[in-house]
């Protein structure tokens, strides 16, 4: 079991799986969906074994369930048994497009990162699933539908980043590590200890 050579590929694939199962975490469907359309128009190469998320009947597939999860997560109590169902199908859904893009990647790396990077879906899906309780506390659900498209709207970006422009993902998480470290810093200066 050799390790991969690390090159601009690698890292590149690496961001975009990130940015891509990022997208996950708020839609399960729409990011599979952009994927499987760049391959089929060949912006993309997917990783053989999963070549077939470009065909025309997972396309098919993807753009009606896309359909009904952007529509459903616009109707209040739908949107929360969506969420349930997203605690498992959006990770799920997060693994198959970061293996889908590790196309250069030798086995078992690439399983090996799709699951890393797959779990960032989890994150991003509870950190959704938490602000959609607590905008259906403040506002009874009356607000759950503009969450919906704001959620819709980050999504549809987080995928064009994954697909066009993943070196973003890098510098978007070092301004969130120099974010963080500077709060740190700031609570530490703060703390009477």
């Amino acid at each position: 079991m050799d390790a991969p050579s690390i090159d601009a590929s690698f890292v590149l694939a690496l961001l975009s799986g990130i940015a891509l199962a990022a997208a996950c975490g708020l839609r399960a469907f729409l990011p599979l969906l952009a994927l499987g359309l760049a391959a089929r128009f060949g912006v993309i190469g997917l990783r053989p074994g999963v070549a077939w998320l470009g065909s025309a009947h997972a396309l098919w597939a993807l753009g009606l369930a896309t359909a009904i999860e952007i529509a459903g997560d616009k109707i209040p109590i739908v949107d929360h048994a969506l969420d349930v169902a997203g605690t498992v199908v959006r990770p799920a859904a997060a693994w198959l497009g970061a293996f889908a893009l590790f196309a250069a990647w030798p086995a078992p790396w690439a399983q090996i990162a799709a699951v890393v990077v797959g779990s960032c879906a989890l994150g991003v899906h509870a950190l959704k699933a938490h602000a959609r309780i607590g905008s259906s506390a403040l506002t009874l659900g009356s607000a759950n539908p503009l969450v919906s498209l704001v959620e819709d709207a980050l999504a549809f970006a987080a995928t064009a980043i994954a697909l066009f422009a993943p070196f973003v993902v890098l510098g978007l998480a070092m301004l969130v590590a120099w974010i963080v470290l500077r709060g740190a810093r700031r609570d530490s200066r703060r703390s009477p200890c």
